[in-house]
C-alpha cells in the first residue's frame, strides 16, 4: 500500500527502478462494479455464458479496468504531486478472467527533461498465472524536482 505522506522526486528516480507490484483479484463483484462505473455493459465482462460463446474461457476484465490498475500502480510510485501524462498504448494478449489474480508491474525505462518538465517513462505490464496478459506499454509521468 502506498505511503501518501511521501512524495517521490525526479532526482531520486533512476532507470531500472521497479515499481511495487499491485495484485488484483478478479472477482465477479469487481467486474460488475467496474462495468457500471464506466458504463461498459457488454455482457462478456460480467456473464460467463456470453463470454464463453464469444471464445473467452470466462468473463474477463475490459481495457478500462486494466488501465485503471496501471494508473493505480503508477500513482503509488509517483505520489500525489506527480502527474500522469500518458498511458499506453497497450495490447491485451490474453484474458484477465474471473477467479484469477492479475499483477500489474512496472520499471523505469527513461528519464529526461523537456522545457522545464522532469519526465519519466515507465514500462508497464499486467500478468496472470498464464503469463503477460497486457503490455508491455509506456506510461509517461512528470515529477517534482527536489
Amino acid at each position: 500500500m502506498a505511503d501518501w505522506t511521501r512524495q517521490r522526486t525526479w532526482d531520486e528516480v533512476n532507470e531500472g527502478d521497479e515499481l511495487d507490484p499491485v495484485e488484483i483479484p478478479i472477482t465477479v463483484h469487481r467486474l460488475v462494479v467496474e462495468a457500471g462505473a464506466n458504463r461498459d455493459f457488454a455482457q462478456i465482462h460480467h456473464n460467463t455464458e456470453v463470454a464463453q460463446a464469444q471464445g473467452a474461457p470466462e468473463m474477463y476484465a475490459n481495457n478500462v479496468f486494466i488501465q485503471g490498475w496501471w494508473e493505480r500502480c503508477t500513482r503509488e510510485f509517483i505520489g500525489l504531486d506527480g502527474r500522469i501524462r500518458k498511458v499506453g498504448p497497450f495490447r491485451m494478449k490474453i484474458f484477465n478472467v474471473v477467479g484469477e489474480t492479475s499483477t500489474t508491474k512496472g520499471r523505469v525505462t527513461r528519464k529526461w527533461e523537456d522545457e522545464g518538465d522532469h519526465l519519466v517513462e515507465i514500462e508497464m505490464w499486467t500478468e496472470t498465472p498464464k503469463g503477460v496478459s497486457v503490455g508491455p506499454g509506456p506510461v509517461v509521468v512528470s515529477l517534482p524536482k527536489a
